[in-house]
């Protein structure tokens, strides 16, 4: 199909550093909402697979999925590792109760957080619980350190809640 790209009002935005709410709430067209459908299930693939699936020649491909990295649409590309080859058996969730809400005290637990060895996610939350970690680790012990070690001396935390995953049933987007 072409290879001339129209330009969107999405991807006029292209020289920004970093995602703005402006490009977060700009459309994209459905020709670039097809690219990110399918590197969101398939990263490694080429431009001129990319091109292929969705009906464009590799360098115009190549072209709109600079464009989308720029906006921010495309944060990065890594490898899904299964935790357990790392030796991290068991999925935790914890709820985490904070002091207060105030910016200050919320920053601190968000930036001191991001340091924290095991962590894989970190959620702000609405409801009875501040914030909800899904965190990584290898048996209940290491659970324990991680705990009396680093999550009870976060800044701002009051409480800490604890659930433990059986068993992993899905993880990531299906569609």
């Amino acid at each position: 199909m072409g290879t001339k790209r129209e330009r969107t009002p999405a991807l006029a935005h292209k020289s920004r550093v970093g995602p703005s709410a402006a490009a977060a709430d700009a459309p994209l067209d459905e020709l670039d909402a097809s690219i990110l459908g399918y590197l969101e299930h398939h990263g490694r693939a080429t431009n001129y697979e990319v091109g292929e699936a969705v009906g464009l020649s590799a360098s115009a491909a190549s072209r709109r999925i600079q464009a989308l990295e720029g906006l921010g649409a495309i944060r990065g590309y890594r490898a899904l590792i299964d935790d357990r080859f790392l030796g991290k058996q068991m999925t935790v969730f914890i709820r985490v109760t904070l002091e207060r809400q105030s910016a200050a005290v919320l920053g601190a637990f968000e930036t001191a957080v991001r340091h924290v060895r095991g962590i894989a996610s970190c959620h702000l939350m609405a409801g009875q619980y501040d914030y909800m970690l899904l965190a990584r680790v290898a048996d209940i012990d290491d659970y324990g350190r991680l705990h009396q070690n680093e999550l009870s001396r976060l800044p701002g935390v009051t409480r800490l809640e604890t659930s433990f995953a059986l068993r992993d049933v899905l993880e990531g987007a299906k569609s």
